[in-house]
C-alpha cells in the first residue's frame, strides 16, 4: 500500500471514530429546550467540541453548528474576566426609613410617641430619610428610635427600607471588548433598526452584555450583543475599557466617570479592575467635568441642603455610607434611597449602590484621581455654571 493510501485510510479511520464518539440524535425533550433556530428534530448533531474542531464532517444545525458559525465570523463569545465581588460589602450597620414629606414630630420616649404626648422637636418637611437603631410596637403603633432619647411614630408595622441589590463587576484583567448593562426590559432585533424583525429574545434591566459590533441607522446607534441580536444604544449603559491614564493623572490608580453612559470605571496599574453603573447630576445640577482628587473619605456622613429660595426642595439623608468627596460638596457615595443607577438623579454627587460604594471606598485613598467627562459634549464645562453641589 502506498504512503498516500495509508494517509487516506488513517484519515477515514479518524473520521469514523470521531463520528462514533461525537454524533448523537437529540432527544425530543432536549430539543424542545433549545432555541427555535437550532432545533432540528431527528437530525444528527455533533457535540460542540467536535463541531468546532471538525466542522466539515458535521451538519450546520444544533448548538455546535451555532458555535461554529460564530467562530467563522470571529464572533465566538469569550466570557468577561470577572472576579467575584463580595456581596457582604452591601451590608450596612443601619436601618433606614423614609419620613413623611410633611415631616415628623420627635418624642423623648417610645410611650410618649405612642400616646402623642408633648413632642420636643420635629423633623422638617422635605425629602427625609433617617437611620434608626431599633423599632418597637407600642399600643399598635411602630415607634422608631432614631437616636437615644429621640423617637418618631411610623405607622402600624415596623418596616426597614430595602437596600438596592445592584452591584458592579470586578476584573482580573482588562476585557477585550466593550460591555455594559441593559437599562430596561427590551426585546432585541435580528438586525439593527427598530423596524427590523424581533430576535425572539428579551433582555432585562441590569443584564450584563458584551458589544461585538456597532452600526449606525440614521441618527441612532445599534449594538450587536449576540448572534443576530441587536439593541439600541439608548438602552445600554456602555463601558469602553481604556486603561490609558487621563492627562494629568499621576500614579497608577484613578476613577473615570462617563456622564453620557452613566458608568464608572476604576483602573490600577494599567488595567481595568472595576466597573459599574452610577447616577450623576441632573441638568442644572450637573456633575462637573474635569480632573479632581479625593480629599476626604468618611464611612458615613449626614447630607442636607436646599437649592430653591423657599427651601421647597429641602433634603436630609442620614448616615449616607462610604463617602468620598472630590469636588467641593460633590462626592462619590452609596445611595440607599433609590435603585435607579444608569440614569442621572442627583444634585451633583455620584450615586452608587452601597455595595459598589463600599468596594470603591476600600480601594481608594486620599488623593485618588477622579476623572469626570462627557463624550457627548452636552455637560457645561464652564466652572461658573457650578455651585458647591449636593447629594
Amino acid at each position: 500500500m502506498t504512503r498516500g493510501s495509508m494517509r487516506r485510510l488513517r484519515g477515514w479511520m479518524i473520521v469514523s471514530v470521531l463520528a462514533g464518539l461525537g454524533w448523537a440524535t437529540v432527544r425530543a425533550a432536549e430539543a424542545a429546550r433549545l432555541p427555535l433556530e437550532v432545533q432540528a428534530p431527528g437530525d444528527i448533531l455533533c457535540a460542540p467540541r467536535l463541531q468546532l474542531r471538525h466542522s466539515r464532517f458535521c451538519p450546520s444545525n444544533g448548538p455546535g453548528g451555532l458555535l461554529a458559525e460564530q467562530a467563522r465570523h470571529g464572533q465566538l463569545p469569550r466570557p468577561l474576566p470577572l472576579v467575584r465581588l463580595d456581596p457582604g460589602l452591601g451590608h450596612l450597620p443601619f436601618h433606614y426609613r423614609r419620613v413623611s414629606s410633611e415631616g415628623a414630630k420627635i418624642y423623648a420616649s417610645a410611650s410618649d410617641a405612642a400616646n402623642k404626648d408633648d413632642s420636643y422637636n420635629a423633623l422638617p418637611a422635605g425629602f427625609i430619610y433617617v437611620s434608626y437603631d431599633e423599632c418597637q410596637m407600642v399600643e399598635g403603633e411602630a415607634i422608631y428610635m432614631i437616636e437615644p432619647g429621640a423617637y418618631i411614630r411610623g405607622g402600624s408595622a415596623c418596616s426597614a427600607l430595602a437596600m438596592p441589590d445592584f452591584r458592579g463587576l470586578t476584573f482580573n484583567r482588562t476585557p477585550d471588548r466593550p460591555f455594559g448593562w441593559i437599562l430596561g426590559t427590551q426585546e432585541t432585533r435580528r438586525s439593527p433598526g427598530s423596524d427590523q424583525p424581533s430576535s425572539g429574545r428579551t433582555r432585562y434591566r441590569t443584564d450584563v452584555i458584551q458589544i461585538y459590533e456597532e452600526r449606525a441607522v440614521g441618527a441612532e446607534s445599534w449594538y450587536r450583543i449576540g448572534p443576530d441580536e441587536w439593541i439600541n444604544q439608548l438602552h445600554v449603559a456602555r463601558v469602553e475599557p481604556d486603561p490609558r491614564p487621563p492627562q494629568g493623572v499621576e500614579g497608577g490608580r484613578w476613577i473615570s466617570i462617563n456622564l453620557f453612559e452613566q458608568t464608572l470605571t476604576a483602573y490600577q496599574d494599567g488595567a481595568l479592575v472595576f466597573a459599574t453603573m452610577t447616577s450623576t447630576g441632573l441638568p442644572g445640577w450637573w456633575t462637573q467635568p474635569g480632573l479632581f482628587q479625593v480629599y476626604s473619605r468618611l464611612e458615613t456622613d449626614d447630607m442636607t441642603g436646599a437649592f430653591e429660595a423657599d427651601r421647597s426642595d429641602y433634603y436630609l439623608l442620614e448616615d449616607v455610607p462610604w463617602v468620598m468627596y472630590f469636588d467641593k460638596a460633590r462626592a462619590l457615595h452609596g445611595a440607599y434611597w433609590h435603585n435607579g443607577y444608569g440614569y442621572p438623579r442627583s444634585h451633583g454627587c455620584v450615586n452608587l449602590s452601597p455595595t459598589d460604594a463600599h468596594w470603591l471606598y476600600d480601594w481608594s485613598e486620599d488623593g485618588t484621581w477622579v476623572y469626570v467627562f462627557d463624550p457627548s459634549g452636552k455637560t457645561p464645562t464652564d466652572p461658573e455654571a457650578y455651585g458647591s453641589g449636593g447629594v
